[in-house]
């Protein structure tokens, strides 16, 4: 910080302008300051006396929270013989500041935690910590507080402690866990019903609970377990202390997963929750949803555990099924929200039963199943007094997305034929409310496309009478009908007599605002499994498409309408396809050319997004089959396009989306007619380059991967797309090699490393033999600690595509040239590389990155295996020592001893948790 130490008088006026400074600016200003403070040296001082000082509430949050942060995140800047008074000091504050504030209390207990678990010389810290208050119940309340948060931090990820010392802390927690759950049951003894306390001994437990560490055996014949009970049978049992109560409960659920090894303590949950079921009722007879939630959440977390024994012994013991029971009671509460909790449950039993495929465990659980469905289909019904539509978007229409996810997974149970003709008989036989006819359709709508449409008569006559339906029933009824009738394209396909009459039923759906895009999302399902069908009705779509902004339809509606008509042309004669393209991009091209006219007229830039999207999806679905030596009947028209591409291009080169747009068009066209495409090639590849110079928009790189994949394995076509490669490579260095440039600008790194790679898998010789391989390597190693999920799995495929061109001997007659050039790159670079991989993997890196770069680090051992050990010798000796140790060498024997790519990725994943 600049200046040297701030006095006290002028952080507490930052602080106060913090919290009360009515000017935004100035909270602003007092924001970046105290930012800076915290980031600087002066931050331990300057909070260790605003503690001392105890001013106010936000001075004294202000400096817990500073020092919680600095000894999480700058935890080395003190050197080792400050860490006692440190300690002591921060004890020191806890005790006088204990009344103050409860945040105040937790920001400190998480400070002295996180100090903890990283000084190493504070041997058995719980031991200490008892011992000091345990005597004394004024401090009770705090001292919890921290045993509360220590089992919670030891997996932070705001902590750099490294295996060895977690594994020690673990270790540690446990040898003294059984110390901590007697304080607490001393503590609710002494301090009988006292609520406070009573919230924090459960929220404490249940964190020992979640760390794993507490013996089972000690914990089932615990006094606490059967308080914790009794607070939940209690009616007149808070809301706050229900949830705490619950939120131990789930936990000590949660960490009985393996029941075979805890069944003391799994037989004590197990009986205990099975005596909340009238507590249950009690709560849903007081509409106190709260407790009625908490109540669902634990006889799911029951089921979730038992939930292998429930299947492996229905009925015997731990699998007694009245657990299901429980859950089924849940799920006839009238609040929705209540059968959502036991969802992930539901779908994890579903997909046991389905891999076990046992019909005689199938027929103990159907029955269940079966009440399951029922219930859902009841909460799936829309209110009554409901108008319009149902709602895609809101609560309620997100929990109906989520059953019919559910119905489809658990739906095999049951059998979809079954259930399928028994919700139409509910319609057929009876004459339910609307209300109650939609929600049925609903479910029918989710489970159409797994009934088997093979001569199955139901489907044709739940077909036959949908199409019949009169456009005075409710609204929501004829949307749902309509998604159930898209839902039984197969159903069409098999039975194309019915094509006519189920066009003409959404046909009236499209002209209708309310329903036109589930009509044309049902007539893009149809068009895509009735292709051959359609053909005949290509006219019909060729006229909604010219028309298609006459229907209200949203923007994905109007894209799948012309998706599916772009299907249906595919399939067309060959001698037809180039006219009815020529049609049906037409409406777009004279859009486009309208704006570009208005444009240079009177100057107005309209957005043409609209109209680069439907060419785009034109392109993508026309995909005629197309004989050898035949001209693509789809070459002409994009020829005829491309000006109008072009020039919207250049008049919209500033504005990223667009130019995305255009590139994402032109990248569909020329994969539509492939090397048909070739005499767009020298036009395309000079304007990219053009604009790239002066606006660097990504999408460039991408569409430039594009053109390398099509025509990179061409003799003519080889030098001018390297010519492209290097003049897109100028600008991308320079805007990478800015300060953060690779953080910065994640997408420019992931798309110039595709265009790299297509290179590398398409055309290796020319690429190795350029003057620009040297740099694009040097800054693939630069963009290796790329913390970003896409861009470093681009960078980790090109090195690994790169290396592996001089591994594969395909017998193809450059590979003695790839492996003398690849050798000379590796010659020149290995060493850099292993080294940046290995400081990556254990600093910048998340875990899911690992086996990417396992395999990079494979490829390089393959193509020479005793370089590679020198050079992963060389890289491991350079990592710090204080963490590592000595690990380094069993690391360095697992990794030259690998026979497989597996073994190179558990090498890493062991030696790299030495440093998380």
């Amino acid at each position: 910080m600049e200046g040297g130490k701030p006095s006290l008088a002028l952080v507490y006026q930052a602080v106060q302008a913090l919290y009360h400074d009515p000017d935004p600016a100035g909270k602003e200003r007092a924001s970046l300051w105290l930012g800076e403070l915290q980031r600087s040296m002066y931050a331990w001082e300057v909070s260790d006396q605003l503690l001392q000082l105890k001013q106010d509430v936000e001075s004294c949050y202000f400096a817990a929270q500073t020092m919680k942060m600095k000894i999480q995140t700058s935890f080395y800047e003190l050197p080792p013989e400050t860490h006692n008074a440190l300690r002591d000091s921060l004890l020191t504050h806890i005790q006088n500041l204990k009344d103050l504030s409860p945040i105040i209390v937790t920001q400190l207990a998480l400070a002295i935690a996180d100090l903890a678990l990283q000084m190493a010389s504070w041997k058995g810290c719980v031991h200490t910590l008892i011992e000091k208050y345990n005597n004394d119940i004024s401090s009770m309340l705090f001292l919890i507080e921290i045993l509360t948060v220590l089992p919670e931090e030891v997996h932070s990820r705001s902590l750099r402690i490294g295996a060895n010392r977690r594994t020690e802390i673990i270790e540690d927690l446990a040898y003294y866990s059984s110390t901590v759950v007697t304080l607490l049951t001393t503590c609710v003894e002494k301090t009988g019903n006292d609520e406070k306390m009573l919230i924090k001994v459960f929220r404490c437990l249940g964190s020992w609970f979640n760390l794993g560490v507490l013996d089972s055996n000690f914990m089932a014949s615990n006094q606490l377990l059967m308080v914790l009970f009794q607070v939940l049978q209690r009616d007149e049992t808070s809301t706050n202390l229900h949830e705490a109560s619950s939120d131990c409960v789930c936990s000590a659920l949660y960490a009985i997963e393996n029941v075979e090894t805890n069944v003391a303590l799994a037989l004590q949950l197990f009986q205990g929750v099975l005596t909340l079921e009238t507590a249950y009722h009690m709560a849903v007879a007081r509409e106190d949803l709260d407790k009625v939630l908490n109540y669902c959440r634990i006889f799911t977390e029951l089921c979730e555990t038992f939930l292998e024994t429930t299947v492996r012994s229905p009925g015997q013991g731990m699998g007694d099924l009245r657990t299901l029971e429980l859950l089924l009671i849940c799920a006839g509460h009238p609040q929705y929200e209540v059968v959502e909790i036991s969802f992930n449950f539901w779908y994890r039993l579903g997909e046991h039963l389905y891999k076990i495929n046992d019909p005689t465990l199938h027929a103990i659980f159907r029955p269940y199943i079966q009440r399951l469905l029922h219930c859902l289909a009841r909460h799936c019904q829309l209110d009554p007094d409901h108008e319009g539509i149902p709602e895609d978007t809101d609560d309620f229409g997100e929990f109906r997305m989520r059953v019919s996810d559910l119905v489809k997974d658990v739906i095999f149970l049951v059998g979809s034929v079954e259930c399928f003709a028994q919700l139409y008989s509910t319609l057929k036989d009876g004459n339910p409310p609307w209300e109650v006819t939609e929600a049925v359709l609903f479910i029918m709508a989710s489970i159409a496309k797994s009934v088997d449409p093979e001569n199955n008569p139901t489907l044709t006559e739940v077909l036959q009478q949908i199409v019949l339906l009169p456009e005075s029933v409710h609204m929501a009824v004829r949307y749902t009908s309509i998604e159930l009738v898209g839902e039984m394209s197969e159903v069409v396909d098999r039975n194309p007599r019915f094509l006519d009459s189920v066009l003409n039923y959404l046909m009236k759906g499209l002209r209708e605002k309310p329903l036109a895009s589930a009509a044309a999302k049902a007539i893009h399902n149809i068009c895509s499994v009735c292709r051959d069908h359609m053909a005949q009705h290509f006219h019909g779509l060729l006229d909604i498409a010219r028309s298609l902004d006459s229907f209200a339809l949203s923007t994905e509606a109007a894209v799948g309408l012309l998706k599916g008509t772009a299907l249906v042309l595919a399939r067309l004669p060959l001698e037809k396809i180039a006219e009815c393209l020529s049609d049906l991009c037409a409406v777009q091209v004279i859009a486009l050319k309208k704006l570009l006219t208005e444009q240079s007229t009177n100057g107005k830039s309209a957005d043409p997004t609209v109209w680069l999207d439907r060419l785009a999806v034109i392109f993508r679905h026309t995909n005629p089959i197309v004989e050898n030596g035949q001209t693509h009947p789809c070459q002409k028209v994009i020829q005829e396009i491309w000006p109008v591409l072009s020039e919207t291009l250049n008049t919209h080169q500033a504005d990223n989306r667009i130019v995305e747009r255009c590139c994402r068009c032109l990248r569909f066209a020329v994969r539509c007619v492939g090397k048909g495409s070739a005499s767009l090639l020298q036009p395309l590849v000079t304007q990219m380059v053009g604009v790239y110079q002066v606006y660097p928009h990504s999408c460039f790189l991408y569409l430039g991967s594009i053109l390398v994949d099509e025509y990179g394995m061409e003799e003519g076509c080889r030098q001018g797309l390297l010519d492209m490669l290097q003049a897109l490579c100028m600008p991308t260095f320079q805007l990478l090699e800015q300060p953060n440039g690779l953080r910065n600008h994640p997408d420019t790194v992931d798309d110039l490393f595709r265009l790299a790679t297509r290179f590398v898998q398409r055309s290796p010789v020319t690429l190795l033999s350029s003057s620009i391989i040297i740099h694009i390597i040097q800054c693939a190693i630069a963009a290796t600690s790329l913390d970003h999920r896409d861009a470093n799995c681009s960078v980790m495929k090109f090195v690994r595509d790169l290396i592996h061109t001089g591994v594969a001997n395909d017998h193809e007659e450059d590979f003695e040239v790839r492996k003398r050039l690849i050798g000379q790159a590796m010659e020149q670079h290995g060493q850099q590389l292993v080294t940046q991989l290995m400081h990556s993997c254990c600093f910048c890196l998340p875990p899911y990155t690992l086996p990417d770069v396992a395999e990079v680090l494979w490829e390089i051992m393959v193509f020479d295996r005793p370089t590679f050990c020198r050079w992963l010798e060389s890289a491991l000796k350079g990592l710090p020592k204080e963490t590592s140790g000595g690990a380094w060498i069993t690391s360095h024997l697992l990794f030259c001893s690998a026979e497989e790519c597996k073994q190179v990725c558990w090498a890493i994943r062991e030696f790299t948790r030495l440093f998380r």
